[in-house]
């Protein structure tokens, strides 16, 4: 049998490594030997070996946050012995290696992280549920966090100016840095049918934000809950 797909470049990466990028849109990662890892509600596209998939729930303290804010990214426990593919609508994937240090990353462009590395959920200031995903996981510690990218990354210095970003095109920033929520609209362009960008998120400070060339993908809700991967607000922790 003959065919482009069976190409080299389409067969899967042979490694020891624990993470891997199998291609530029997704990511292979190594179970195990006890080598669990926490991966976005959804991410999984394939599996090789025995893998188990439970719920990640949220923690007491982290269940309140998720009451007060209802939103953030629904997590589960890969186990096993085997490897596991991560993906998210053809986006392209990014391994962070952390040395304690801290990340924060939009629930929507997460894919995995090590459950060494310390999370949080953290509300943005002046948060509004209007502007969209104003929550965001904060990690720290040392491990690998894996996010998807619609396209290609565009890394912004927040030292030099004030930086504002659309919410929904931030994917993430350095944890040092506290963003805010700001609204440039004013009632001259609200009488006039506004402008369909009212809410970004202010950075200012020593430190990066990464930013995607998309606003993300509308989620479709039915019967069925909906997605499990796209822009908007989801619940968290359920």
């Amino acid at each position: 049998m003959r065919s482009e797909l069976f190409a080299e470049a389409n067969q899967e990466t042979q490694s020891t490594e624990r993470w891997v990028k199998q291609s530029s849109k997704m990511l292979r990662i190594n179970v195990s030997g006890g080598g669990d890892v926490l991966a976005a509600k959804g991410a999984m596209v394939a599996y090789q070996g025995q893998m188990e998939f439970q719920h990640e729930g949220a923690g007491a303290g982290r269940m309140l946050k998720k009451l007060v804010t209802g939103e953030g990214a629904p997590l589960m426990r890969i186990r096993g012995e085997g490897e596991v593919f991560l993906a998210r609508d053809a986006a392209n994937v990014f391994t962070v290696q952390l040395e304690n240090e801290g990340l924060s990353v939009s629930g929507k462009n997460l894919l995995a992280f090590d459950p060494a590395l310390q999370w949080d959920i953290k509300m943005l200031r002046s948060g509004n549920i209007m502007a969209g995903g104003l929550f965001n996981l904060e990690l720290g510690g040392v491990g690998t966090v894996g996010i998807s990218c619609e396209g290609q990354p565009m890394l912004l210095d927040c030292s030099r100016q004030p930086t504002f970003v659309d919410p929904n095109a931030a994917v993430c920033w350095s944890s040092n840095l506290q963003p805010s929520v700001v609204n440039s609209m004013n009632m001259r362009s609200l009488l006039r049918g506004g402008t369909g960008e009212a809410f970004q998120l202010a950075f200012h400070g020593p430190g990066f934000v990464v930013v995607q060339p998309s606003e993300g993908r509308q989620q479709v809700s039915g019967s069925n809950g909906g997605s499990s991967s796209g822009g908007g607000l989801g619940s968290l922790f359920e």
